[in-house]
């Protein structure tokens, strides 16, 4: 990576979509190359700043890309005595003292997007907004993203990303990160039916939700197969109904908390 903050370098991961892990100097006895606090960033392929160089450094980028490989990662402490006594496989490092070093890994986050930011896409991107990961709130009506109204989510954990698209929101869907999950929710049913046929279309997405009724996704199938040209089982991949269905609420607040619940799950289960 070229030159750039810790910060910057982590961001810069993330925005790639790509797992990393940063290394930090937690404590150091005696003598050693860096002071505790020191940073290194590891991606996939690259890295940016040190943690003092040879062997430590060696031996944590190793064990880093070990880590960021599997899945659900946790954090590691490790633990280096640097003595001539002492040969790591990267070399010997004498400078006399002892460093502890944390690992901390830095997944990829999931990804959403919320086609429809009516009353329960505005309540679902509330809570969403409270979870580590990307959110994409796309609406082809300009009232519903503006600033006053968006303004619940200011303080939200999550990246927000706002899309008005005017004529053809289904045209996001292709430069959405590879496995996000797509929400479908807006007020029309024709713009909802043009959004089912275009994700089935788009390669690399996660789950597909659409809202409704029984009887809508039923017409819906219907359409998608015969008019779309999708086949049975590919149609099968858009749930609908979509939340829990232990949750029986009809306000948007209790819509949103049952469609959220169950994405936390999916969630849960991609990590497995």
């Amino acid at each position: 990576m070229p030159d750039m903050s810790w910060v910057a370098a982590v961001a810069r991961l993330r925005a790639r979509r790509e797992p990393g892990a940063l290394v930090t100097v937690a404590t150091v006895r005696g003598h050693a190359p860096r002071r505790a606090g020191a940073k290194l960033v590891v991606g996939q392929t690259g890295t940016w700043g040190s943690i003092g160089g040879g062997n430590i450094e060696a031996v944590a980028i190793d064990r880093a890309r070990e880590v960021i490989a599997v899945p659900d990662p946790e954090p590691e402490l490790m633990e280096f005595a640097l003595n001539d006594k002492v040969t790591g496989p990267h070399g010997v490092q004498c400078c006399g003292g002892t460093v502890s070093v944390l690992l901390e890994p830095l997944p990829v986050v999931p990804a959403v997007a919320v086609f429809g930011v009516g009353h329960v896409g505005w309540e679902l991107a509330r809570i969403l907004a409270r979870h580590d990961l990307d959110l994409h709130l796309i609406d082809t009506r300009p009232g519903q993203l503006a600033d006053e109204r968006l303004g619940v989510l200011a303080d939200a954990v999550a990246q927000v990303h706002v899309h008005h698209t005017p004529l053809l929101p289904e045209d996001v869907l292709a430069k959405l990160a590879p496995g996000t999950h797509v929400l479908i929710m807006t007020h029309d049913h024709a713009e909802d039916a043009a959004l089912c046929d275009a994700a089935l279309r788009t390669d690399g997405l996660g789950s597909i939700g659409l809202i409704g009724s029984a009887a809508k996704a039923a017409r819906f199938r219907h359409r998608l197969t015969t008019e779309g040209g999708h086949e049975a089982a590919a149609v099968d991949r858009i749930k609908t109904p979509i939340g829990m269905t232990e949750i029986t609420g009809k306000e948007p607040a209790a819509i949103a908390v049952s469609v959220a619940a169950d994405l936390l799950l999916t969630f849960e289960r991609g990590k497995r």
